[in-house]
C-alpha cells in the first residue's frame, strides 16, 4: 500500500540515524575493486521507509568500483554480517555500524548493490527498515526484480530533504517515491524536491498515485506534470484495472508481487498496491537505460551538466528525459476486456476512454524491448490512436494548470 505523507512523518522521526560502520581511514578490512573495464550501468533511488541489507535479495559478489563510490559521496562503508538469522546479524553489527550511522552519512554495504543514506534526524534504526515496517525493503525488490543489474542508492525518509538527498546526486538516474496524501487530497507533498529532479537536473520521477480510485491528476506523488505517475493492473491475472488503484495516471503497472521480507535473509512475501507497481515501473526504465548506454558505449549515469542533461550520451545516440517518457508513452497498451473476470475485484477496461483508468496504457517487461528499439532507432513504435492522445494531452494541461509546467 502507498504510505500516507503525514501518517509516515511521525515513523520518521522514531528513526534514529544510521552510519556505516567502517570509516574511511578504516577500509583495510575491505577488498577495494576497481573494474578494469567498466560496463554500463543504471543507479535508482527508492525514497522510503528503510531497506533490509541483509536480505539475499540484494547480495552482490563483487565490490562497487571505487570511483562510483566516490562518485556517490560515500563517507561510511559497512561490513556487514553474513552468517546467523536476521537478529543475530543486526545485533552482531550494532555497534560497528547500525549505533554510529548519522543523518550526514552516505553508507556503501560491500557484498551488495546498496549505498544508503538518512538524511532525516530521529529514526530508530538509520537505514535498515524498522522491524514493524518492511515497505521500503518490498519497494527496492521490485526495481531489481524489473532490473536485477540496477544499483540502489536508498534514501530513508519522506521529506523533501529525503527526494533532494537523491535527486542531487549527480549518477543517479531515477527516483521512485511510493507515498503521499490518503485519498490523492489536494494538499502539498514532495512536488518541490521532485521538480528539482526532473525539470532542473533532468532525471526520471516515477510516483505513485494513491490506492484508492482518486484521479492522480492533484495527487502531489503522481500528479505533476513532471512525475511519472503510476497506477496498477492485474499483471498476469486477468489483466484488467486495479479497483482499488488511482485513476487517469500516466501508466499502470503490476499491482500483485512477490517480494523480499524486511526481517529475515531469504523470505518473500506477496503483496499489493501501487507503492509496488511504480518501483516496478523505475525497474523496467533503469534496465533501458542500461541496455542504451551498452550500446552507446555510455559507461556513466545521471543526466548531469557534465553529460549535457542527457540519460544517455554516448556514441551517435542522446537520449533524454523527455525521449524516455514519450517512449514510454508508445510502448504502453490497454489489454482487451475479454479477459475480466467479475469475481476477481479488478474493472475491465472500457473501450471507450479507457485513458481515465489507466492513462496511456499498462507496462510490464514486455516493453522493454520495444523502448529499446525505438530509442536506439533501430524499429520506431507507431503512434497513438488520436483519441488517446486527446485524453492524454487534456490529463497533461490539467495537471500543468494545477502544478505549473
Amino acid at each position: 500500500m502507498r504510505v500516507a505523507t503525514w501518517a509516515v512523518a511521525s515513523l520518521v522521526l522514531v528513526s534514529s540515524v544510521l552510519v556505516g560502520c567502517i570509516g574511511n581511514n578504516d577500509v583495510d578490512d575491505v577488498e577495494i575493486v576497481d573494474d578494469k573495464v567498466r560496463n554500463a550501468y543504471s543507479i535508482v533511488a527508492p525514497i522510503d521507509t528503510g531497506i533490509n541489507v541483509y536480505h539475499n535479495h540484494f547480495i552482490l559478489n563483487e565490490t562497487l568500483p571505487n570511483w562510483m563510490l566516490e562518485s556517490l559521496g560515500v563517507t561510511m562503508w559497512c561490513n556487514i554480517t553474513t552468517e546467523g538469522t536476521w537478529q543475530e546479524r543486526y545485533e552482531a553489527d550494532r555497534e560497528t555500524c547500525w549505533d554510529v550511522i548519522t543523518s550526514s552519512d552516505i553508507v556503501y554495504f560491500p557484498g551488495t548493490r546498496i549505498i544508503a543514506t538518512t538524511p532525516d534526524d530521529g529514526t530508530e534504526i538509520p537505514i535498515l527498515d524498522d522491524p514493524s515496517d518492511g515497505h521500503g525493503t518490498a519497494v527496492t525488490g521490485a526495481v531489481l526484480d524489473a532490473n536485477p543489474d540496477a544499483i540502489i542508492f536508498f534514501v530513508e525518509g519522506f521529506s523533501d530533504a529525503a527526494v533532494l538527498a537523491a535527486a542531487n546526486q549527480p549518477l543517479v538516474d531515477i527516483i521512485t517515491t511510493s507515498f503521499g496524501p490518503i485519498g490523492s487530497i489536494p494538499v502539498p507533498g514532495i512536488e518541490d524536491s521532485t521538480r528539482v529532479a526532473v525539470v532542473e537536473n533532468k532525471k526520471i520521477h516515477t510516483g505513485a498515485a494513491d490506492n484508492t480510485p482518486s484521479p492522480a491528476v492533484q495527487d502531489p506523488t503522481a500528479g505533476p506534470p513532471w512525475s511519472i505517475g503510476v497506477s496498477g493492473y492485474a499483471e498476469e491475472e486477468d489483466d484488467q484495472k486495479e479497483t482499488m488503484s488511482g485513476s487517469y495516471p500516466d501508466i499502470a503497472a503490476d499491482w500483485t508481487q512477490m517480494l523480499p521480507n524486511h526481517d529475515d535473509i531469504d523470505g518473500y512475501h506477496e503483496t499489493s498496491g501501487t507503492s509496488f507497481a511504480t518501483p516496478r515501473t523505475a525497474g523496467i526504465l533503469s534496465m533501458v537505460l542500461t541496455m542504451l548506454r551498452e550500446n552507446s558505449g555510455d559507461l556513466l549515469s545521471g543526466a548531469s551538466e557534465e553529460r549535457n542533461g542527457l540519460l544517455v550520451n554516448g556514441t551517435n545516440l542522446s537520449v533524454s528525459n523527455d525521449d524516455v517518457r514519450d517512449a514510454l508513452n508508445l510502448s504502453a497498451w490497454y489489454p482487451s476486456a475479454s479477459s475480466w473476470d467479475p469475481t476477481s475485484g479488478t474493472l475491465p477496461i472500457s473501450p471507450v476512454a479507457p485513458c481515465t483508468q489507466v492513462g496511456w496504457g499498462v507496462v510490464n517487461l514486455s516493453n522493454i524491448q520495444p523502448l529499446f528499439n525505438h530509442l536506439v532507432g533501430i524499429d520506431s513504435m507507431p503512434q497513438r490512436p488520436a483519441d488517446v492522445v486527446a485524453c492524454m494531452e487534456a490529463n497533461q494541461a490539467m495537471r500543468e494548470a494545477y502544478w505549473g509546467n
